[in-house]
């Protein structure tokens, strides 16, 4: 809770940038994973409160321009994405994504222009932490026969995370999942790992 209270006290002040950004974020998380829902709450609205002042954006503003291609970070993802500037407004940036062809308005402050490092490891015993694992990568696990396989990564669910393997999909808890240097590995079935072992076809709609 200490380096919570800390980080909500630096992240108040522009001078002090550089050292947030120093900071080590799988120990962010762990503070904010002792914090109670209130204290979250808190932090979050005094974090969008920065985030809206012009002192913020308008550096981000000065360096960006129409046409630039750029790279934004993606939450729903948990990954950074390719995107072209289309308009500048005043609190907003519109981009192109284009990867995907779709055009999305978000903050400023989601184009990563310094190029920072937006990979987190959580330093778990086994397996992945949520904040680890990101739509389009390829990781592996082990399935009930202990077979190893692989698969990309589609969807971020609470608990476990969707996979494409082969032509099959596969519900995996993150506890179970590993990082893989090959993808060769093939799925037959629809099936979730990490709790009951039942065909899970109809939680994938």
């Amino acid at each position: 809770m200490g380096l919570l209270l800390t980080l909500g006290c630096r992240i108040l002040t522009p001078s002090l940038v550089k050292p947030i950004f120093s900071m080590n974020f799988s120990d962010v998380i762990k503070s904010l994973n002792q914090a109670s829902a209130f204290d979250l709450y808190r932090m979050r609205a005094a974090i969008d409160r920065v985030l809206d002042d012009p002192k913020w954006l308008q550096p981000i503003q000065a360096r960006i321009q129409v046409g630039q291609e750029v790279r934004y970070f993606d939450i729903q993802g948990n990954a950074l994405k390719r995107g072209k500037v289309v308009e500048l407004r005043r609190k907003q940036v519109v981009l192109l994504d284009l990867d995907e062809g779709k055009t999305w308005v978000m903050s400023y402050a989601a184009i990563n222009l310094d190029g920072a490092d937006v990979q987190i490891r959580e330093h778990k015993s086994q397996g992945l932490g949520r904040n680890e694992v990101a739509i389009g990568e390829t990781v592996g696990f082990l399935d009930r026969d202990q077979h190893q396989r692989t698969g990309k990564v589609i969807r971020l669910n609470d608990k476990t995370v969707t996979l494409q393997c082969g032509s099959s999909q596969w519900r995996v808890a993150y506890s179970y999942l590993h990082r893989v240097v090959d993808s060769d590995g093939l799925a037959h079935d629809v099936i979730e790992i990490g709790g009951q072992w039942t065909t899970a076809d109809a939680q994938l709609k």
